[in-house]
């Protein structure tokens, strides 16, 4: 009963969010997952009109221009007859010959004048080598080839001082040396085969890919001007064909409206489109009306300059700020494709636990923008993941719904049972949804671990799984660079043992007050007798320069990565059970098949249990593979910096 309740919350849930979806502008998506088109409005009308007055205004424009009378002005009468050749460079326009003449003019002047002043100076010195010196300098300013060479520098120097361009002609430079080449393929013309070399010359391939890099963002325009009462911006933006606009839009009645801008795209770059703006035009296509699959199937296929008639939103714009990336590493797998209430399915970003995700974006603390750790070149637009507060949400919902269906069912099952029963049941609920014990992500930074201070090795399986034994291994081959932390023991020490060597020898007292204060990483009870691992033996190992080898229960954890030692977790997952069985037969063991199955069960909970806790996992089909794995792992925290939780670095 209350399972259907869940499913017909979740489908109402699933459709209300299908009815504001939103739609990635030109990015591919699932068409079945899309809602139908929206009727169009009789604001049409005066979108219209509002067209009809540009174009007219364009036509006069046009016709303002052709009335000018050239024969006015001399100057314009002249430059009429000839016929022109190339294009010009607003630039330089008109000033090439002046320049010439005033480059000459300028170089000459300057080299009398320097000569001038080094016969002042001649006549000043009283030291023979000096004067000697003033007169080779002077014999070199006189000489003609000297004198051209001074001019050249004066002329390109001059050019190289005048502003450039206020703008870039074109952001497509790579698409044009292209043209040219394929142009170029067939010429066999000397100049031909010399420009074709030029333009497949690498560095002058990553120069225009510079240029393009750099012009996208200042080709983007914006300007405001008014309508019928209302603001109306013209936007203008480049859109190369391998990125993305990176917007979402969405229906509102009969508009297109902005939903979203994505890190990363065209659009974000430019910082001219914002959410709330709402469409009129792209390109002089009318948009109002349109449903957002036709919006999405038209910009898909444009590309180079776009031009968009907007009405901006009414939402007060946010100063810009630079944005702070934060790392997370995953706690639970996510799949956009199973998930209702994503409000962009073809934006989606799918992990699986442990991954590290780079969120670029949380703007919308609902749904974060990010990147999957290694994904960035193949990932040109971030995609969305569940913000931590609305997957805590969500989970904590989903687990109130599964702990009340569970009651009903036990009430059904047991109608008989105790109120003191059913009270005990109803503070477990409450208790389980508590957010701090919902797992979604963890903020992690990158460490480098210190020559001088390696990181503790804390190997983890059920028992038989293999660990202790490449423990064992590992102290047995190098003991100058593993070792192990003494334990305390509240028991006597025997004949040949000796204080801090085999135990530390302790009260009871002394034990407890220690285990009262958390410095144990583990303890128990044996005969009567406490043993326990603490914090201060890990840190001495850790401070004699060598690398600490702990095998640990899982609840030792929690407090293992409470402390500041900085621990690397390394799972041993015990392989299958014939795999197993035979492993254990060669160590001289017979199991039995109930024994083989625990270990397989113990390894699959802890591994759902405190998995988010593994820093590396080792399956241990193999006793010498597992070993060399193990090794290759160690020496890899000397080499590769690491992702720990955030705190550890505080």
């Amino acid at each position: 009963m209350i399972t259907s309740h869940m499913n017909g919350y979740v489908q109402e849930a699933s459709g209300l969010i299908r009815s504001h979806r939103e739609r990635a502008v030109d990015c591919p998506g699932d068409e079945s997952s899309l809602v139908k088109s929206p009727q169009c409005s009789a604001h049409m009308e005066r979108i219209q009109h509002y067209q009809e007055e540009l174009r007219k205004r364009r036509e006069e424009d046009s016709r303002l221009k052709h009335e000018i009378d050239l024969n006015s002005s001399l100057r314009l009468k002249k430059l009429s007859q000839n016929p022109k050749v190339g294009i010009d460079n607003p630039t330089f326009e008109g000033k090439e010959k002046a320049t010439k003449d005033t480059c000459s003019l300028d170089s000459v002047v300057e080299m009398e004048e320097l000569l001038q002043t080094l016969k002042w100076v001649q006549h000043c010195l009283t030291d023979a080598q000096s004067q000697q010196d003033v007169e080779l300098i002077m014999q070199l300013l006189t000489k003609e080839d000297f004198r051209t060479a001074y001019s050249i520098y004066s002329a390109v120097s001059q050019q190289m001082s005048r502003v450039s361009p206020t703008s870039p002609l074109t952001s497509q430079a790579q698409d044009l040396c292209l043209e040219v080449q394929k142009i170029l393929q067939s010429s066999q013309h000397k100049e031909g085969l010399e420009l074709r070399a030029l333009l497949t010359n690498p560095h002058l391939q990553a120069l225009m890919q510079a240029h393009d890099s750099v012009a996208v963002q200042e080709m983007a325009e914006e300007s405001v001007t008014q309508y019928l009462g209302e603001t109306v911006k013209l936007v203008r933006l480049e859109k190369a064909r391998d990125t993305p606009l990176g917007a979402t839009v969405r229906n509102d009645m009969d508009s297109v409206v902005v939903s979203r801008v994505v890190k990363g795209g065209a659009a974000e770059r430019s910082g001219l489109l914002s959410e709330g703006d709402e469409i009129l035009e792209i390109n002089g296509i009318s948009i109002r009306g349109k449903h957002v699959n036709e919006v999405h199937d038209l910009l898909q296929q444009m590309h180079g300059a776009l031009t968009f008639l907007l009405i901006p939103s009414s939402q007060i714009k946010p100063a810009p700020h630079r944005q702070t990336v934060m790392h997370v590493r995953a706690y639970f797998d996510y799949d956009p494709s199973d998930d209702p209430f994503v409000p962009c399915r073809e934006l989606g970003l799918s992990f699986q636990k442990g991954d590290i995700l780079h969120v670029i974006s949380q703007d919308d603390p609902n749904w974060w923008q990010a990147y999957r750790d290694g994904d960035e070149e193949n990932q040109p637009l971030a995609g969305l993941i569940p913000g931590k507060s609305f997957q805590q949400q969500r989970e904590t919902l989903k687990k109130t719904l599964t702990d009340k269906s569970r009651e009903q069912q036990g009430k059904n099952w047991y109608p008989k049972k105790s109120k003191k029963q059913r009270k005990k049941i109803t503070s477990q609920s409450s208790k389980s949804t508590d957010y701090d014990d919902i797992l979604t992500y963890e903020e992690m930074s990158l460490y480098h671990q210190p020559a001088n201070r390696k990181r503790p090795i804390a190997l983890i399986g059920p028992t038989n799984s293999g660990h202790d034994e490449l423990r064992r291994r590992l102290l047995s081959i190098e003991p100058e660079k593993f070792a192990v932390a003494v334990p305390h023991t509240t028991r006597s020490p025997r004949i040949h043992e000796r204080n801090g060597r085999e135990y530390h020898f302790v009260t009871r007292s002394a034990f407890e007050a220690d285990l009262a204060t958390g410095k144990f990483i583990e303890s128990g009870e044996y005969e009567k007798n406490l043993y326990g691992t603490s914090t201060d033996s890990v840190r001495h190992v850790i401070n004699s320069g060598r690398i600490c080898l702990l095998c640990l229960h899982t609840r030792s954890l929690r407090v293992l990565r409470s402390s500041n030692l900085k621990p690397y977790v390394i799972f041993i997952a015990p392989p299958s059970q014939e795999r197993l069985r035979t492993l254990l037969a060669t160590e001289g063991k017979t199991p039995k098949p109930e024994m083989l199955k625990e270990v397989i069960e113990k390894a699959r909970e802890m591994e759902q249990n405190f998995g988010h806790y593994f820093d590396a996992t080792i399956l241990n089909m193999d006793p010498d593979q597992a070993f060399h794995e193990l090794r290759r792992l160690i020496d890899k925290l000397d080499t590769e910096p690491q992702w720990v939780p955030t705190s550890w670095l505080c």
